[in-house]
């Protein structure tokens, strides 16, 4: 159960410290797409989204990888010119292993960064890479993920008892 504990916890991929994983040799940042970079209802990729991308493009290899569609993704592929894996059915880790021998990576050069403690998050622990979990930036979500949201949430309550993880309770 502790194995969904991820290695950093943050508030958005605005707060989370590059400097730090770029001083930890991180050369791949892999993002979630959904409620991560953009909320499900953007279907433009955000200026914020597309700044941020495009100044850690500087030091860093960004990959997307989602469990979205192709279709949902066009938008972004264009305007952040990265690659993207679609219907990476996460938490399997078979998206991230493509990365990793495409890109010829060892797996503490890699950081997957999500909302998700049964996606995104269990993909990266289940791979052996750090994971970086962030608040979801909207409370809509698709219905499979509502109910990934009540199994995620029964899993923190779980945790918070114990002590060992909290919502809102930021940590490096």
């Amino acid at each position: 159960m502790n194995k969904l504990i991820p290695t950093m916890y943050v508030k958005n991929i605005e707060n989370i410290n590059y400097n730090k994983l770029r001083s930890e040799n991180i050369k791949c940042l892999i993002f979630d797409l959904d409620n991560t970079l953009a909320s499900y209802s953007d279907l433009e990729c955000p200026e914020r989204v597309i700044s941020l991308i495009n100044n850690l493009k500087k030091d860093f290899n960004i990959v997307i990888v989602t469990n979205s569609p192709k279709k949902r993704t066009v938008p972004y592929k264009k305007a952040l010119n990265v690659e993207i894996i679609s219907f990476a059915m996460k938490p399997f880790v078979k998206a991230l292993k493509k990365i990793k021998i495409k890109y010829n990576y060892q797996k503490d050069e890699m950081v997957i960064i999500g909302d998700q403690l049964m996606t995104d998050i269990l993909a990266g622990k289940n791979y052996g890479i750090k994971t970086i979990l962030v608040d979801p930036l909207a409370e809509k979500d698709l219905k499979i993920t509502k109910i990934n949201r009540i199994i995620e949430n029964r899993i923190i309550n779980k945790y918070q008892k114990k002590g060992l993880f909290e919502r809102g309770k930021y940590y490096e």
